[in-house]
């Protein structure tokens, strides 16, 4: 059986598509006893209250007559956000040159989050490369729990 997450990508790409909007992640996890489906959505211009509101009956109408899911759980379904994280190749890529924080499990040098600009990502090893001031460090993905962008405000 397909992962929760692809098949509720699957079902949900044409009514996603209807409202001109793409997929940016889908995730099925637990938070405080709770079990969650969220669907990040991207759009040109940005995703509004009614791209989410559309998609969500569509989805929520879907999964139930799929019924891919024993047991309860909370479909939500929102806009990837400003400072969504990059998980993909493709995400690195697009955004490359971007700003963002590298989140790590352990510290190092002190912190576990650097802040900078992307300027490398390894699709081998899944490793990201940011300048921070005049210097450019590299993460390992073994030791990156999160890359995401970041806004900066001037």
């Amino acid at each position: 059986m397909k992962k929760i997450a692809e098949l509720t990508a699957e079902l949900a790409a044409p009514v996603v598509a209807e409202r001109g909007c793409t997929i940016w992640d889908v995730e099925y996890v637990k938070e405080a006893g709770t079990w969650y489906l969220r669907v990040l959505l991207d759009k040109e211009g940005g995703v509004d209250i009614l791209d989410c509101e559309a998609i969500s009956r569509k989805v929520s109408d879907l999964l139930d007559e799929a019924d891919p899911i024993e047991g309860s759980y909370t479909l939500e379904v929102g806009s990837a956000g400003a400072e969504r994280a990059l998980k993909r190749p493709g995400d690195f890529a697009r955004f490359m040159g971007s700003p963002v924080a590298v989140r790590l499990y352990r510290n190092r040098d002190g912190r576990k989050e650097f802040a900078g600009t992307l300027t490398g990502y390894d699709e081998g090893t899944g490793a990201v490369t940011v300048r921070i001031g005049d210097n450019e460090t590299t993460f390992e993905k073994a030791d990156t729990a999160l890359v995401r962008l970041r806004v900066e405000f001037s």
